[in-house]
């Protein structure tokens, strides 16, 4: 199951995205194929508000659970964390 999970980081914890960092990478590689993609979505005057991951997990409460292990969610830094399923219906200029 592809899955959008939309990350808010919780104000005032900056620091904790500095600070968890190398842990926060090192958690996504160890998660191998299940995370296609992550990285931070960043606001007008570019600095990081969150984050996106596209994953592909069996279940929602996967989803959750693997929220749950990330470094920053531990250190506070994810304020809430949105998650919806998604289908690819367009990719490289064409639909599918």
């Amino acid at each position: 199951m592809q899955l959008i999970l939309h990350f808010d980081d919780a104000p005032g914890k900056a620091d904790a995205r500095r600070t968890h960092m190398a842990d926060h990478l090192a958690f996504l590689e160890a998660q191998g194929p299940a995370i296609r993609a992550a990285g931070p979505l960043l606001g007008e005057a570019g600095g990081a508000v969150g984050g996106l991951w596209l994953v592909d997990l069996p279940s929602f409460a996967a989803a959750r659970t693997l929220v749950r292990a990330d470094p920053f969610w531990e250190a506070g830094l994810r304020g809430a964390v949105r998650i919806h399923a998604w289908r690819t219906v367009f990719e490289n200029g064409r639909r599918l």
